[in-house]
């Protein structure tokens, strides 16, 4: 391939990334969901005042719903919200960009890992267009998750460890990277230091022979970038608290009592064999390997999925055309004899992807796993590559009808999933992106000043629900900090306030409802014959937000 028609098919690739995750990028998905809005006003709170919603200045960690998020993404967010306002595009900038970023970044190292084949640029040119088009891909590079903007961080990390065996100063930038990774998003803590590890096993021969002077600065650039991150840990406990809640074992209570039933009932039985294989250090690891396992699920990947918000609905999180040559691929680069660093690294990053989320409940689990890409798009090119090359040698009428076919799936495959995202995604699962904040929000600031007081339900769906209005009013976040956000918010309280809204549960029939009130709240918050001023629904029409008027 010459170099003019590598560069025109590397521009029509990234023009079909940046088309697939700026299209619509505001309103499909058609709202956000509380992590986004929380993400959206932090980072609005930080840019007005330079403190989180709690006051916090300059935080590295967002308590926001006591989840304690990284706030790189809360940063990266503020520009954008400098420029266009506090508004849902803005918030999802970053993670689109990020996401771009990841197909151009896909391209150049698959160029490096396999810089010495003829079929380099090829297959780097179909890893970057299987980026580009990947479902799971599109659906965190289309709403503000941190989790993708750690993936692209793990690709580049991984480019500049190899272009620094040529070039000694990038090592600089890769721990600059790698100790910036670990801010950006919880599974990063886990995953980018063992991928640094890998790098460093797999071409120990090579970064041993460089001048120790780059070395020496890039470890002394990692170690300034992790020491504030031990320092806020050994301090600061609570910042665990969201991956205590999400762990296997968060529930001590239940997950021990099981256990202990089972030891009672083997001593009862003399079960020497169950007195080993039930304590409580082998249940803990049997859920480990339970969680890991999970993710390598054919009916996760190409069919389900798991969570609404993680896939498009009625599909899984890749393309089943991809499956044939995804095997394929693997089983090629196993067998093939060369390139056996690429191998390793490719096959470690496959095997570390879901290790983080195995420490956690609710697995397989689409974004804490999302750091099997872009290895799946990278086999599957070495797939796809290998298979056309053997039908090549087919007579015209075998291999023309062979193309056409795998063609047809893939296309077929691609355009069944653009109308279940672009088109269906928003009607199937409103619900589950917490769809009607935005109209709710509207609707009351036309008519709030008729009551002295605005009470809205913090009550499952509309949970959190603070935080979507102070997202919608663009509410003055100094003000906020003044008389709310320094003291409540979190999952701990059931009770938050500011101006004249109030959020908390709503017991219409204990109530004292005054004319003077107004309810913004769920369907059935409210008896029959409420006097409701507004019903918000779903885009599939089902009742979402109700706004009553005090009696």
């Amino acid at each position: 391939m010459t170099k003019q028609k590598e560069i025109l098919a590397l521009f029509i690739i990234l023009i079909l990334a940046i088309f697939l995750r700026f299209w619509q990028l505001g309103k499909v998905p058609a709202s956000p969901d509380w992590d986004e809005a929380a993400l959206g006003y932090n980072a609005y709170s930080i840019l007005k005042t330079g403190k989180d919603e709690y006051g916090q200045f300059l935080p590295l960690i967002l308590r926001s719903f006591d989840d304690y998020k990284p706030a790189v993404y809360a940063y990266l967010a503020t520009l954008p919200i400098k420029f266009f306002g506090l508004n849902l595009w803005a918030v999802r900038l970053p993670s689109a960009i990020f996401g771009v970023l990841a197909v151009f970044l896909v391209y150049l190292l698959v160029k490096e890992l396999f810089r010495n084949s003829l079929s380099a640029t090829r297959w780097a040119l179909l890893s970057a267009f299987l980026l580009a088009i990947s479902p799971w891909h599109l659906q965190f590079s289309r709403a503000a998750f941190e989790s993708g903007v750690g993936m692209t961080l793990n690709i580049l990390i991984a480019l500049l460890f190899l272009k620094g065996l040529k070039k000694p100063w990038f090592f600089i930038l890769c721990a600059l990277f790698a100790g910036l990774n670990i801010y950006v998003y919880q599974a990063e803590k886990i995953f980018t230091p063992f991928l640094v590890l890998a790098l460093l096993i797999i071409w120990r021969k090579d970064w041993l022979k460089l001048p120790k002077k780059y070395l020496a600065v890039a470890l002394l650039t990692g170690a300034i970038l992790v020491l504030p991150f031990i320092k806020m840990t050994l301090s600061n406990p609570e910042i665990f608290l969201r991956a205590k809640g999400t762990s296997f074992a968060s529930d001590q209570t239940v997950f021990l009592s099981r256990t202990a039933q089972k030891l009672i009932r083997d001593i009862n039985n003399n079960d020497y064999l169950g007195l080993i294989l039930d304590n409580r250090r082998i249940t803990y690891l049997q859920s480990f390997l339970s969680g890991y396992l999970s993710h390598f699920n054919f009916n996760w990947l190409f069919i389900a999925g798991d969570d609404a918000r993680h896939h498009a609905p009625g599909m899984g999180l890749l393309y089943l055309a991809e499956l044939p040559f995804f095997v394929y691929g693997i089983y090629w680069l196993i067998f093939n004899q060369k390139h056996r660093q690429a191998k390793f690294l490719l096959f470690i990053w496959f095997l570390l992807a879901p290790l983080p989320a195995a420490f956690t409940s609710g697995v397989p689990h689409a974004v804490r796993a999302l750091r099997f890409l872009p290895v799946v798009q990278v086999f599957t090119a070495l797939g796809l590559m290998n298979f056309w090359q053997k039908i090549e040698k087919f007579p015209s009428w075998k291999k023309f009808p062979v193309f056409f076919a795998v063609l047809g799936f893939f296309i077929f495959n691609f355009g069944y999933f653009f109308n279940q995202y672009f088109v269906q995604l928003n009607y199937f699962t409103s619900q589950a992106w917490q769809y009607g904040y935005e109209q709710a929000v509207k609707e009351v600031k036309k008519i709030e000043g008729n009551y002295e007081k605005v009470i809205v339900s913090n009550q499952p769906y509309l949970d959190q629900s603070y935080m979507f209005f102070l997202f919608y009013l663009k509410y003055d976040p100094a003000a906020y900090q003044r008389t709310g956000g320094t003291v409540s918010g979190g999952f701990a309280e059931d009770r938050n306030s500011f101006d004249k809204y109030v959020f908390r549960p709503i017991k219409w029939s204990e109530e004292e409802k005054s004319k003077h009130i107004l309810y913004v709240g769920r369907a059935d918050d409210f008896s029959v014959g409420a006097s409701v001023h507004k019903t918000i629904n779903f885009l599939d029409g089902k009742p979402a937000i109700v706004i009553v008027k005090g009696e």
